[in-house]
């Protein structure tokens, strides 16, 4: 199993939720963060000072995939959370050794 971690512009999140759900992926885990990369911020202006944000609003949205699905979902998400500009966002990818639904007890991909 992988765990997916994709961060986004956060105007973007309801086209990636859509899109994940049209392409069976129900389950997510979904925060608001603050971060920057390459972008480095912006400058906005405010009673006539100009202020440096260098730190931008974004979406961290997680995912917990069986293997296969992997290359499906971050297509998914590549295509619906792109817009060609600096500050699109990252994903991540990373093993998950055991999942556990507490519910059921039901453990791996059956707890997915």
């Amino acid at each position: 199993m992988k765990r997916i971690i994709a961060v986004i512009r956060e105007e973007m999140f309801e086209n990636v939720k859509k899109a994940l759900l049209e392409a069976g992926c129900e389950g997510m885990n979904v925060s608001s963060v603050k971060g920057r990369g390459r972008q480095l911020g912006t400058k906005e202006s405010y009673r006539g000072s100009t202020h440096c944000i260098d730190l931008l609003p974004k979406t961290r949205v997680e995912l917990i995939v069986n293997e296969e699905d992997m290359d499906r979902i971050i297509d998914v998400i590549i295509d619906s959370a792109r817009t060609g500009e600096v500050g699109d966002g990252k994903i991540f990818v990373s093993d998950v050794e055991e999942v556990i639904r507490i519910r059921t007890g039901e453990r791996g991909s059956d707890a997915v």
